[in-house]
């Protein structure tokens, strides 16, 4: 089954990077698009990623039977603002980090503003994705789509779990309260890709909740994998410096608890998910393993 997923996620990948690839080379064609700024839209993109956003888009979308183009371009939008919001997340201001995927940060390989102007138009071309009827022949599920992502995407979703996060550096947060944060910062986009797929393939409101209850899990034990990475990582592996978050007073649930009960968290998070998409039965066996990736990743 893991070889399953491994083919899945890498199917995935080549899909939503050749539709990324074409979209930003066939949407510019008046030339309206600086050089310089379509650069770094690429340079972010199109770089090493694991496309996991993207799977669960596709995944759940075929859970109820669709597949094409349309999913795969709804994958495409959500990674362009999961890919904005890490241009955004590495500047100065934010964590200042000089090193992501293992290759300079935008800012580092462009310069401040460019990749600020970059993130920025990323975000918004995401929406100019999922709007165009390319993506689904009915206005109203487009509605929905841009509906559920600027929510999962603004202050009620990551920017406001970003700003919680930031916060958070100069004052201690209980387990809750950092539960609650992280569920905006991270958790809200995993729930989105699962709910986009769900949407799309008309699924019935209780499918569609699992399918968002699923994401929440994902999303959690993701979080908690990412911060075991950081606390004992090594940056070689993980793409990214590591130690971070001990020396900036981030609030962790690895920071409050320790790593000992943190895995055993992400280890419950992982068993959790993976319950939620039972009833799925094999349609779902592929998200049950994608929550068993994030449990097991070490970058």
């Amino acid at each position: 089954m893991a070889g399953d997923f491994q083919t899945g996620l890498k199917a995935a990948q080549a899909a939503t990077e050749t539709l990324l690839v074409r979209l930003l080379t066939d949407t510019p064609v008046d030339g309206a698009w600086p050089e310089r700024l379509l650069a770094a839209m690429r340079y972010s993109l199109l770089g090493p990623g694991k496309r996991l956003r993207p799977f669960l888009v596709i995944e759940s979308a075929r859970i109820f039977g669709l597949a094409g183009e349309g999913v795969v371009r709804a994958a495409a939008a959500l990674e362009c603002v999961h890919c904005y919001s890490l241009v955004h997340d590495d500047l100065p201001a934010m964590d200042n980090d000089d090193l992501r995927r293992g290759r300079p940060t935008v800012h580092k390989a462009f310069d401040e503003a460019t990749a600020i102007l970059a993130g920025d138009a990323l975000l918004t071309f995401a929406f100019a994705i999922l709007a165009d009827p390319a993506t689904d022949p009915d206005a109203n599920v487009r509605l929905t789509l841009v509906t559920e992502l600027s929510s999962a995407a603004g202050a009620g979703g990551m920017v406001g779990g970003q700003m919680l996060d930031l916060a958070a550096e100069k004052q201690k947060l209980d387990d809750g309260e950092i539960r609650a944060m992280q569920a905006l910062k991270t958790g809200a986009l995993f729930r989105f890709a699962c709910d986009a797929g769900a949407v799309m393939g008309r699924a019935s409101a209780e499918k569609r909740e699992r399918l968002a209850r699923f994401g929440d899990a994902l999303g959690l034990a993701f979080q908690l994998a990412d911060d075991l990475i950081d606390a004992t990582g090594k940056a070689s592996k993980a793409g990214k410096a590591t130690a971070k978050d001990a020396d900036r007073g981030k609030a962790t649930l690895v920071g409050l608890h320790g790593v000992a009960a943190a895995q055993k968290m992400l280890d419950e998070a992982v068993e959790q998910a993976i319950a939620i998409v039972a009833p799925f039965g094999a349609r779902g066996a592929m998200l049950a393993d994608a929550a068993r990736f994030a449990g097991k990743r070490d970058a």
